[in-house]
């Protein structure tokens, strides 16, 4: 069984290997810089092992489904890496790999980090406009991508799961008479999941046409266990769809399941992909589309 496992999570890496070692599209949020920082848009970001950080350019990086296996299905991944640095293999180009099994399109997006070595952003604030332009371009986009405007969401890893939880509950409406057509478009996910979210930003309330949730993460997790319950009670309080999966043990940044020996932790992935087709995410329900 040993054996198995191993080879499982060879064969995972090796494919992951080859998927990340593709050209992918860049779209950087801004094409002149981010508002205010305009000049340091040129400044190159760093790189090494897992992580991304020094990140002044806002961007996304695309990830298309294989030729003939779109469905119209997009999410916004933002990794988690406490807001220093972007864990963005194992919560960026991993799942994005899931996701394009599924026929989802992918747009990792690398965001403005608010404890990055001698930051000029605040973790309130930056994240939150990036995440916001980014939900917004993608949907003014959506023809272009071919994606459907009504099955766009948002995922979060760990601090990543704090700027989902930023944007995710308003603020969504665009303002139709800004110079910047992305800017009128509405930046509303229509679904969300969370990874083991980050405990800064869980909002008191949520309203009752918040985006359906799916939410994951180990009773073992210090950090982002109790935030996940406290997500968990807001929805249940709005009356709003939620899924939760809590593993008694995987501790924080179990990822995609491949880092773990635990069977649970392992397949979590199943789990959400039965819930993204239960959900009718994967093919919308032409008698009642996700708004």
């Amino acid at each position: 069984m040993k054996n198995m496992v191993s080879s499982y999570k060879i064969l995972f890496m090796l494919m992951l290997c080859s998927f990340a070692s593709h050209a992918q599209t860049v779209i950087p949020l801004w094409a002149k810089g981010a508002p205010g920082f305009e000049e340091r848009r040129d400044e190159p970001e760093q790189a090494k092992d897992y992580w991304i950080k020094n990140i002044h350019n806002p961007s996304l990086t695309v990830y298309a489904p294989p030729t003939g296996k779109a469905n119209g299905a997009a999410v916004v991944i933002c990794p988690g890496g406490g807001h220093r640095l972007l864990v963005y293999n194992s919560e960026g180009v991993a799942p994005a790999k899931f996701y394009n099994q599924l026929g989802i399109t992918v747009f990792v997006l690398k965001y403005r980090l608010g404890r990055d070595t001698l930051s000029p952003y605040k973790v309130d604030i930056h994240p939150k406009q990036d995440a916001y332009r980014a939900m917004r371009l993608v949907r003014s986009r959506a023809a272009e991508f071919n994606i459907d405007t009504n099955r766009i969401g948002m995922m979060g890893f760990s601090a990543g799961g704090e700027v989902v939880d930023m944007v995710a509950f308003s603020g969504w409406k665009g303002d139709p008479k800004a110079a910047d057509p992305i800017d009128r478009a509405n930046a509303k996910p229509n679904f969300i999941v969370q990874v083991y979210p980050g405990p800064g930003f869980v909002p008191e309330s949520i309203p009752s046409d918040a985006p359906p949730a799916f939410l994951v993460a180990a009773n073992d997790d210090a950090c982002c266990s109790l935030p996940l319950i406290q997500l968990l009670q807001r929805y249940r309080d709005a009356k709003v769809p939620v899924e939760m999966h809590m593993y008694a043990r995987g501790d924080h940044a179990f990822n995609m399941g491949t880092n773990r020996k635990l069977k649970s932790i392992n397949n979590w992935p199943q789990r959400l992909a039965d819930w993204l087709e239960d959900s009718n995410i994967l093919q919308p329900d032409r008698k009642k589309v996700l708004h």
